[in-house]
């Protein structure tokens, strides 16, 4: 109780003196201070968007809201609210980065959620190139006796048909799963073919889709900010989504025989404790979760 009453009375009126007081002694108001004293990447704009989110000024907080077309005359309209100079170059083009970062990543998310809500269609002949182009990526030397086959279990689908498989993460499960195979073909080769131990084994393509539902939930709930806001200067793209992906299966294949887990019986438990290490490596305003030294598209 003490807390909220805490947090209630610093955001109506608190903060406002403490900021009135720092701009005072500094001559700098809140958004000059963080887009002049913290580096490019999630530090200045996480800090950029606490600092819009949490103003009483109308023109401040619709900066959190404009689209990309509209960036450019929005930072032109905080500068004049704020009574900044034109010439603060360096201001301008700071703000209009981060401003490209928080409507890129909303737009990053519609459009994986719009991908997600597509249910697989057997019907759809892309959605089944898609999916032969899964196996063929997978297991190059051993050709598909049938469109509906056990085969499907090679690669750790359920069943004979996989499109019972991405019911919960409709097209999106299977778009990662190909994307993570064509473009690091030799990672998921060596990764399918771990999958098959005798005692750690898991089911391949499930646990992918399994992670594509952890990486939308990250985006979805912002707690993947930080990693997205580090690695792109600007518009976040689907790419950059996949590539969160693929760290994900490559990180979590590590993580599983690591921990050497007593049965698959066991995946939640497993999952859940390797989920919560993700969300805690974003904690981190440095965080830029890639596959490193791996090859890259």
């Amino acid at each position: 109780m003490l807390l909220q009453l805490w947090g209630l009375l610093y955001s109506s009126c608190v903060r406002f003196w403490l900021k009135w007081v720092v701009r005072l002694l500094t001559g700098k108001c809140e958004l000059q201070r963080v887009l002049h004293g913290q580096k490019e990447g999630a530090r200045r704009t996480l800090g950029i968007e606490h600092s819009l989110g949490s103003s009483k000024n109308k023109v401040l907080r619709n900066a959190l809201h404009v689209d990309e077309a509209e960036v450019e005359k929005c930072v032109k309209d905080v500068m004049k609210e704020k009574k900044i100079e034109h010439k603060d170059n360096r201001f301008k083009t700071n703000l209009h980065i981060s401003l490209l970062q928080i409507t890129g990543y909303k737009k990053l998310y519609l459009n994986v959620e719009n991908l997600r809500k597509v249910p697989y269609d057997s019907d759809n002949e892309e959605h089944e190139e898609q999916l032969i182009e899964l196996w063929n990526l997978l297991m190059p030397h051993e050709n598909l006796k049938a469109r509906i086959t056990k085969q499907w279990c090679d690669i750790g689908f359920q069943g004979d048909d996989p499109k019972t498989d991405f019911r919960g993460m409709g097209l999106l499960g299977l778009v990662n799963l190909v994307y993570f195979s064509k473009h690091y073909t030799d990672e998921a080769r060596q990764i399918l073919s771990r999958s098959n131990h005798p005692k750690l084994g898991y089911s391949y393509a499930i646990v992918g889709i399994n992670l594509t539902e952890m990486a939308y939930s990250l985006l979805k709930s912002g707690d993947l900010k930080p990693h997205l806001y580090n690695v792109v200067s600007g518009l976040p793209q689907m790419e950059h989504f996949h590539q969160f992906y693929c760290y994900l299966v490559y990180e979590f294949d590590k993580f599983w025989f690591e921990e050497e887990p007593e049965s698959i019986m066991h995946f939640n438990q497993y999952r859940e404790k390797f989920h919560e290490k993700i969300k805690g490596l974003l904690l981190d305003y440095d965080a830029v979760l890639t596959l490193g030294d791996k090859k890259k598209p």
